[in-house]
C-alpha cells in the first residue's frame, strides 16, 4: 500500500444521478492522461434483468473495494473512480435503512485524494436505471455532502455546463496534486 501523501493520487466522482459523473471522470482521465475505473454499478443493475436487492448491492460495494485496490496498486500518478462506496452507503441508507457493518470503515480508512461532488445544476434526464429524480436529487446531493464531511473526506462541488464544468474539475483536481 502506499504512503499517504504518495502516488497515485485518487480522485473519485461522485453525486446524484444524472450529474455528469461518468462523463466528468472520462474527460478528465483524458485531460491528466489518468487511469479511470468506470461506473460498475449502472453496467450491474442492467445486466441483472430484474430488481436488484440488498445482495446486489453487497456486490457492487465489493467491486468498488476491488477498484479502490486496483487503483493504489497501480503505477499512475492519479486515477479516476466514476462513483465509490460514499454513493453505495447512501444506497443502502436510503433502500434498505441498513447499511453492511464493514462499509464505514474501509470509508474511514480509505486513501482518497478529493471527491469531485457533482452539482445538481444540469438537468435530470431519466432513462430506465435512473430512480431519484426531482427533490429526491437534490436531498441525495445534501446526504453525500453530509457523508463526505462525517468521513472528512476533502471534497469540490462540481457546477457549471459542459467546458465550464470540466475547467472547476480540472481546478478542483490540480490544486490536490
Amino acid at each position: 500500500m502506499n504512503n499517504p501523501g504518495a502516488y497515485p493520487h485518487i480522485f473519485v466522482i461522485t453525486g446524484a444521478e444524472s450529474t455528469g459523473k461518468s462523463t466528468l471522470a472520462k474527460q478528465l482521465a483524458e485531460h491528466f492522461e489518468a487511469k479511470y475505473f468506470p461506473e460498475f454499478a449502472r453496467q450491474y443493475i442492467i445486466q441483472i434483468n430484474r430488481d436488484y436487492n440488498f445482495s446486489d448491492i453487497e456486490r457492487i460495494a465489493g467491486k468498488q473495494v476491488e477498484q479502490y485496490n486496483e487503483a493504489l496498486c497501480t503505477e499512475n500518478k492519479i486515477v479516476f473512480l466514476d462513483t465509490w462506496l460514499i454513493i453505495t452507503k447512501v444506497w443502502f441508507e436510503v433502500v434498505y435503512k441498513k447499511v453492511p457493518y464493514w462499509l464505514g470503515e474501509v470509508i474511514s480508512n480509505s486513501k482518497i485524494s478529493g471527491f469531485l461532488l457533482c452539482d445538481t445544476d444540469i438537468p435530470w434526464i431519466p432513462d430506465p436505471v435512473r430512480e431519484n429524480g426531482g427533490k429526491k436529487r437534490q436531498i441525495l446531493h445534501e446526504k453525500y455532502k453530509k457523508n463526505l464531511e462525517l468521513f472528512q473526506m476533502n471534497y469540490y462541488v462540481v457546477s457549471g455546463k459542459g467546458h465550464k464544468r470540466l475547467q472547476n474539475a480540472i481546478k478542483n483536481v490540480e490544486n490536490q496534486l
